[in-house]
């Protein structure tokens, strides 16, 4: 039974403000390890309820957080940026289920460190008309591969998200939301306890089926109009509003591709303090 996690780093056990996410700060170090440690939790539950292979795909900014020398040695780790289908590299491997692991609340929505993709320059992501998080969005790649989310982890907007995007799956709220940098955190001992029997009860759910492919649509408003302007040079992408892009696709794997062209173009277009 082969599964995957995607591992992102705002909805880590104890996470709560920039410094501890972003790499090379002091704080970073720190929550690297406790953001191993909520991994290695997963990777022994899931090996407990039956996995025989786990793919840790580094879900986060640089994509370079995990500590490989702490890691549970029965997993194989993904790491470092530009993989193709990003936060999701893996899902088309033939793998039987999912895990994503410190995922946070989307942009524009109450939670700890919210957003999608972009951490402060887009205010909302529609996917097909519902407002979509980094979660909503690679579940509905997942669903296109025929693999279920088993369990997300995150802070309790994360779950509340999740229950909606993933009903079924486990929901592992390894800390409450008081504002956008501040939570009520549990420690790494309480946390690492729940993912681990959470990880392990998901694996009844872990059965790949058939995919069906369908057709998108993504649209993102940003904060800014240059921001939709630079992301509408893009070939399909047209504006939709004065700070708004939108655009289709024929699959969610392609439409995954193109929503990481209109943001990788958007951040680019960012000037200093004004954006």
């Amino acid at each position: 039974m082969r599964i995957m996690v995607s591992a992102d780093m705002e909805g880590a056990t104890g996470v709560t403000w920039t410094d501890d996410v972003v790499p090379g700060t002091e704080q970073w170090q720190r929550f690297r390890r406790l953001f191993t440690g909520d991994v290695n939790a997963v990777i022994r539950g899931l090996h407990e309820g039956g996995a025989t292979d786990v793919l840790v795909n580094e879900a986060h900014s640089s994509q370079r957080n995990l500590l490989l020398e702490d890691l549970d040695e029965r997993a194989r780790m993904l790491t470092g940026r530009h993989k193709p289908l990003s936060m999701m590299q893996g899902i088309d491997s033939g793998v039987d289920g999912v895990v994503f692991l410190g995922y946070h609340a989307g942009a524009g929505a109450d939670g700890v460190l919210s957003h999608t993709y972009l951490e402060n320059q887009i205010t909302g992501v529609w996917l097909d008309g519902v407002p979509a998080s980094e979660g909503r969005l690679n579940a509905a790649l997942a669903a296109e591969y025929g693999v279920p989310v088993l369990l997300v982890s995150g802070d309790d907007k994360a779950c509340e998200d999740a229950a909606d995007y993933a009903p079924g799956a486990e929901l592992v709220a390894v800390k409450e939301c008081v504002s956008r940098y501040a939570a009520i955190c549990l420690p790494p001992s309480r946390t690492a306890e729940m993912l681990r029997t959470a990880a392990r009860a998901s694996m009844d759910r872990a059965v790949r089926t058939p995919g069906t492919a369908a057709a998108h649509r993504i649209e993102v408003e940003f904060d800014a109009s240059h921001l939709a302007q630079a992301a509408a040079v893009v070939p399909t992408v047209g504006q939709a509003g004065v700070r708004r892009v939108g655009f289709d696709a024929a699959t969610m794997t392609e439409a995954m591709k193109a929503f990481k062209v209109v943001t990788a173009i958007a951040a680019g277009a960012v000037q200093g303090k004004y954006g």
